[in-house]
């Protein structure tokens, strides 16, 4: 399992101590050291079943500064992956990766019934 996460994130700290407390064992993924590849993110918005608007969240800085709110309408799918990949704007919210299942957010229930 991997634990893609974003360091000053409290959700994500969070979804780190609700891993350990139920002796999950998971791998961890730093975004702002080790981007995802496209390829990655590809594969895992696929597997979230997300629309692609949840799937990237927009809150961070570069998405401010690079006026991205007029822009992403007009990006495909796959520009908006790669502009995640290249810029390091992933879900600044957890996202846990087992083998068929995305997991993104702190929905504690969800993750319970899919992971426990």
């Amino acid at each position: 399992m991997l634990f893609v996460y974003y360091p000053k994130c409290s959700t994500c700290r969070k979804a780190k101590k609700w891993l350990e407390e139920n002796n999950l064992e998971f791998q961890e993924k730093d975004i702002v050291e080790d981007n995802p590849t496209v390829e990655e993110l590809k594969e895992w918005y696929e597997k979230s079943d997300l629309p692609l608007k949840r799937f990237f969240n927009t809150s961070g800085m570069k998405y401010r500064e690079l006026k991205l709110k007029d822009k992403l309408p007009d990006m495909s799918e796959d520009e908006q992956l790669e502009l995640l990949a290249t810029d390091g704007m992933l879900v600044k919210r957890p996202v846990i990766v087992t083998n068929d299942v995305v997991l993104t957010g702190f929905r504690q229930k969800e993750w319970e019934e899919k992971l426990l």
